[in-house]
This record gives structure tokens, C-alpha cells and sequence, in this order.
């Protein structure tokens, strides 16, 4: 990472850092940090918008045959009673067979989803659930600035931080 800030740490404490605070920038759309870091992080999370918006249709879509579960009127599984060889009863879900429409990445997309990835981490909600963040990234936001070169980020400036003295700022997404 040569012409980039050092930061004070050493070079895995400071990517471990950099990676957090672009996850939390894509995933909350604004983060409060230091301006040393903030400048950091607005350069990488600027240039993954931009791979974003290049790739955002860049998809094909084909029809699979999809296994699935049988659901009953409620939304519950439909399930039958076996026995097995050695006289043991368990309930076995019934399932069906399916054509689905699934769209697919195609390569120059899944090569900037893996970009991506490399520079986020999995986040989960608060009810524990896998929160995609490269999804996110390549549907929703780059949507929402198609139609904008650059910029999609800006800087408001707090003050000195009372311990230290360092400047922070809120970096948020426009």
C-alpha cells in the first residue's frame, strides 16, 4: 500500500482497522472516526463504489431446476412419518422440483464482488442473520449514485477530541 497513510500500526492491525471501518461505513452509511482514518477509508470505499457502478447490470440470468420443501397453507413444512431399517420412526420432508429464474454474476461482476469481499467483513444483524454487504453494495448503492461521477462521500468536521486532541469527523455516504 505504498502513498498511504500509515496510521501508527503495523501493516495487519491496520488493515484489520481499514476493513471494519469501510464495512461499517457500507453497512450504516455514516461512521465517526479519526480525519487521518476517515481520509483513508473515504479513498477505498470510493473506489469500491465506483467498481460497483460499472459492474451493477453486468448480470445473466438462466432457468434452474430448484429442490425445495413442500409448504402447507400456514407456511410449515410438510413432513411424513417413516420407519427405517432398524425400526426407528422419524418425520421426513416431502419436497418438490421447481423451475426458477436465478440470475447469475457474470465474470467481470463476480471478479469486483470478490474485490469487495476482500475489503469487508461478514456482518450480521441483530437477530443473527448474515447482513450481504458486497449485495448491498452492487444493488442498492450503486444505484443509488449511477448517475453521479465521484464523490460519494463527504466529511463533516466535530473538533478536537478531548483526550487526545486528534480531529474527528463523521464520514458519510451522500
Amino acid at each position: 500500500m505504498t502513498g498511504t497513510r500509515k496510521l501508527g500500526r503495523p501493516t495487519d492491525q491496520r488493515k484489520a482497522m481499514l476493513r471494519s471501518l469501510v464495512t461499517g461505513l457500507l453497512q450504516n452509511g455514516r461512521i465517526q472516526t479519526t480525519e487521518a482514518r476517515a481520509k483513508e477509508v473515504k479513498s477505498i470505499a470510493e473506489k469500491l463504489i465506483t467498481l460497483a457502478i460499472k459492474e451493477r447490470d453486468n448480470v445473466s440470468s438462466t432457468e434452474k431446476w430448484v429442490s425445495r420443501p413442500k409448504l402447507d397453507s400456514k407456511g410449515a413444512k410438510v413432513t411424513t412419518a417413516v420407519t427405517s431399517k432398524n425400526g426407528n420412526k422419524y418425520y421426513k420432508v416431502e419436497r418438490e422440483k421447481v423451475k426458477e429464474t436465478v440470475t447469475i454474476d457474470n465474470p467481470s461482476r463476480l471478479a469486483v464482488r470478490r474485490k469487495i469481499m476482500s475489503w469487508v467483513y461478514k456482518v450480521k444483524d441483530t437477530e443473527g442473520k448474515n447482513i450481504d454487504i458486497p449485495g448491498k453494495l452492487l444493488e442498492d448503492i450503486a444505484l443509488k449514485y449511477k448517475d453521479r461521477n465521484g464523490g460519494y462521500t463527504r466529511l463533516l468536521k466535530l473538533g478536537s477530541r478531548r483526550g487526545d486532541g486528534a480531529e474527528e469527523v463523521i464520514l458519510e455516504l451522500v
